[in-house]
């Protein structure tokens, strides 16, 4: 009886202990977001509490530097900052009081650890996007050939471990989540073997994320994506305690919960008939809660509304709709709901640099863009500063203070782009010699790519056009013919060789 009472007891002490260290881990809902998809995804405007969590997508071996961090092998980071505003929308939706995260990997390209094989230049990769997005917590979504790559593996691990080590040295932590398939049975043997040998070699992982998606024969007949998806998550949640127990750390049955995510693909997935509805959305959200998943995330708040009219096929799979008709609810409210969107080291509060003030007073030699004038008068596209923070203009406004507190959402002239960064200064000018296309004329006949000068800007013609003036677009035509040309886009040929230059752009601190 005392055995009997002892044991009792000790049973006990551990549930107690167990049920505390899991309450200091608090449960996260995140969305991922397709960075390169087009449309692009205004991730730095969440439409509601849910989704301003937000794991950006994907950090994959640049195609000529494999030890290079690009976004999908379409943009440096320096690219992204130009061509995206990547690191001035990150800051907006931090103003925001949202989260980021960034995922490396994915099933289209080389995550950095597969291409690169310099264990140093591999580390100093990681480091440069956590040190660039000032991350506090990251994602390696690892599949397809990747799996079973044992050497990219204990490449990932050991760079992943040294860098954790110098974020702790220097006051700093870094969460590090692995994304893996599961199917109804859990992790398959080469995601479990991934994961001890992340462990083994020093990681200390936040948790192990399971995509709950394209199940394909593995779903039984009748089974629901919602109960596909549960039966996952029960056999992930016990091969993690005892891959967790094989490295030295038993972990209690609430705090495994806490190191486990679930991922599923809402809508139609990749797998013909495959649906993740609604209601699996609201019966996940149930089980999650029940159990205390640490993680729930979705792929993707791209895709988190009803398809249009115009797309033809629902049951193939669109990067910007989900095929399935969604009324006025999304997925992230539902999939979402009384889950902690901010939390653990991944909450990150604005820094005071981030923070909008009305008061603010804007400098013009470390704004990117030229302080806004009452008297001055912008066309579309143009940017401007107010405030410490970037806007620009949706249609032609004169007088139209960017920051009004009256005038909101498509009624306003200025879209908020995000804040004025540390280290900005003015962005170089384009300015356009006069000779250098020729001025546009309502008698000429233009074909797709011509160009030609209106009002001092440059514009090409998208499609076939005549006697359309530019001025439409400048007052925010969205069916005007013209498109008026960025300083990039002034650097790249036209679309034909209809109009060519007699006189190169030049970038300098003045002109439009």
């Amino acid at each position: 009886m005392l055995v009997a009472l002892t044991g009792g007891s000790y049973l006990g002490l551990r549930s107690f202990q167990d049920a505390n260290a899991a309450s200091s881990i608090p449960s996260v809902f995140s969305g991922y977001v397709d960075v390169t998809a087009t449309p692009r995804f205004a991730f730095e405007s969440p439409t509601s509490p849910e989704a301003r969590g937000a794991v950006l997508s994907f950090i994959v071996s640049d195609k000529q530097d494999p030890c290079a961090p690009s976004w999908g092998a379409f943009y440096s980071l320096a690219q992204a900052e130009t061509d995206l505003d990547l690191d001035r929308r990150i800051a907006r939706l931090r103003q925001v009081g949202g989260t980021v995260s960034v995922s490396f990997g994915g099933l289209s390209n080389d995550e950095l650890a597969v291409g690169c094989t310099d264990a140093d230049k591999l580390t100093s990769a990681y480091r440069e996007v956590v040190e660039r997005y000032d991350l506090r917590s990251i994602d390696l979504d690892v599949e397809g050939a990747a799996l079973s790559d044992t050497a990219s593996i204990d490449r990932r691990a050991k760079a992943v471990a040294a860098l954790q080590q110098d974020r702790k040295s220097s006051g700093k932590s870094l969460e590090v989540w692995l994304t893996l398939p599961a199917d109804p049975a859990g992790l398959t043997q080469a995601g479990r073997d991934l994961v001890s040998r992340t462990l083994g070699a020093g990681v200390e992982l936040a948790g192990v994320n399971i995509m709950t998606m394209d199940f394909g024969g593995s779903k039984a007949a009748g089974q629901t994506m919602y109960q596909a998806s549960a039966s996952a998550a029960d056999a992930a949640h016990t091969q993690l305690q005892s891959l967790f127990r094989k490295n030295g750390e038993d972990l209690g049955t609430d705090t495994a919960w806490r190191k486990l995510g679930i991922t599923p693909m809402i809508g139609q997935n990749d797998i013909a008939g495959e649906i993740f509805t609604l209601d699996d959305a609201a019966a996940l959200n149930a089980y999650a809660k029940s159990k205390g998943v640490g993680r729930v995330s979705m792929w993707s708040l791209n895709r988190d509304r009803t398809c249009g009219s115009n797309y033809p096929d629902v049951t193939k799979v669109s990067d910007s709709c989900s095929g399935v008709k969604q009324g006025d609810a999304s997925f992230a409210t539902v999939l979402g709901a009384d889950v902690i969107p901010t939390g653990s080291a991944a909450a990150q509060a604005p820094s005071a640099s981030a923070t909008p003030t009305a008061t603010a007073t804007d400098d013009p030699s470390t704004s990117p863009y030229p302080v806004w004038n009452e008297t001055a008068r912008y066309v579309v596209g143009d940017r401007t500063v107010w405030h410490a923070n970037v806007y620009e203009a949706k249609w032609w406004t004169q007088g139209d203070s960017p920051d009004n507190p009256v005038v909101q959402g498509a009624a306003a002239p200025w879209k908020l782009i995000g804040p004025v960064l540390p280290g900005d200064r003015p962005s170089p000018r384009t300015t356009i010699p006069a000779g250098t296309y020729p001025d546009w004329s309502a008698k000429t006949v233009y074909q797709r790519g011509s160009r030609i000068l209106f009002d001092g800007y440059a514009f090409e013609a998208k499609w076939w056009t005549q006697s359309d003036s530019p001025q439409a677009m400048l007052e925010g035509a969205p069916d005007s013919p013209w498109m008026k040309l960025t300083a990039t886009q002034l650097q790249s040929p036209p679309a034909t060789a209809s109009a060519t230059p007699t006189a190169k752009p030049t970038a300098t601190a003045t002109g439009k």
